[in-house]
């Protein structure tokens, strides 16, 4: 699986930013998403997951209720719509799959979980 991390960009606190996951798939096989950030000099946190059939999602505290990640098969798109956005949320964002080798309901939040990890797309939040 290749991703393709965009969307990002400058943004006043408050604002409003959508990130998209672009996923190239070989035929049948599932994959959970995630995306972590990675601020300066911070080490990289998780942010959210979503399982292969969608139903699922899972977010760190500090974005509930302000990120909301969502996925298109049909497309191989996973989005992260982030909402009220901070300072805090400056960072760069990376998405990241891991194979599901069991029913599409399953997310992790564990880094080490992720086998294809996209290349980042920044962040920044001004006050």
């Amino acid at each position: 699986v290749q991703l393709q991390a965009s969307g990002g960009g400058l943004v006043q606190a408050g604002g409003s930013l959508r990130l998209s996951c672009a996923a190239s798939r070989r035929t049948g096989i599932r994959y959970g998403v995630g995306w972590f950030r990675q601020a300066p000099e911070k080490e990289r946190e998780f942010v959210a997951a979503i399982t292969w059939t969608g139903g699922y999602t899972h977010y760190t505290d500090s974005v509930k209720g302000r990120f909301t990640i969502s996925r298109d098969n049909a497309k191989n798109t996973v989005l992260l719509q982030m909402n009220s956005l901070t300072p805090e949320d400056t960072a760069v964002y990376y998405c990241a799959a891991f194979v599901d080798k069991s029913s599409g309901y399953y997310y992790t939040d564990r880094e080490s979980e992720y086998t294809f990890w996209g290349q980042g797309t920044q962040v920044t939040v001004s006050s």
